[in-house]
């Protein structure tokens, strides 16, 4: 079996397993959202921020919630990192949007967060504020969830198949259900440029 056949296997194989009700579970937390006039941030490193900033303009764009992701803003966060650390980032930039009960935090990250393993502290941090304020918590995860499953309203665990691929699978599948979620008919509230020119 050639590498490519072995990791559309595996993508074959997560597709399997996903959790289709944490799905809907998302999706109706999201609705809730919108209707209650709520916004929606974005927190993820690495690959996983760089999702967090198209999933920002497809929830805007397509579903009309009100959609930001720290990361998007390299001054603050550079400035943040130097001057307080990178352990804070989050949620002091939550802090500042004034985060409430109204909003939701949605986590892209590979591992969930693990402070006793020094790993993304700035997100476990962030959801300890969010939980604070009573803001809802979702996300898409891999490995076990980490600090992220343990806090959220609801959760997707991307499934692990094969131990040397978490990172690329829990990072391609992130696109995968929020690609899903600004498509579901209870979210979409705008039809999207290709589907709408046949």
């Amino acid at each position: 079996m050639t590498y490519s056949e072995q990791h559309l296997k595996e993508a074959s194989e997560i597709l399997t397993k996903l959790d289709t009700d944490a799905i809907e579970g998302m999706a109706a937390l999201l609705v809730r959202v919108r209707a209650d006039g709520g916004r929606l941030f974005f927190l993820g490193v690495g690959g996983s921020a760089g999702n967090c900033s198209h999933a920002v303009n497809d929830f805007r764009k397509i579903v009309g919630i009100e959609a930001y992701a720290p990361t998007d803003n390299v001054s603050e966060l550079t400035a943040r990192t130097n001057d307080e650390g990178w352990d804070t980032v989050f949620i002091e930039w939550l802090k500042i949007s004034r985060l409430n009960d109204k909003d939701a935090v949605f986590v892209f990250s590979v591992g969930g967060g693990n402070l006793e393993k020094n790993v993304s502290p700035n997100l476990v941090r962030a959801l300890q504020h969010a939980k604070s304020v009573g803001a809802a918590i979702t996300g898409v995860v891999g490995r076990d969830g980490g600090f992220t499953a343990t806090v959220a309203d609801v959760c997707l665990i991307v499934p692990t198949v094969n131990a040397e691929t978490i990172t690329p699978h829990s990072e391609a599948f992130q696109a995968v259900i929020w690609h899903l979620l600004v498509s579901h008919p209870d979210l979409k509230a705008s039809q999207t440029k290709w589907e709408s020119t046949r």
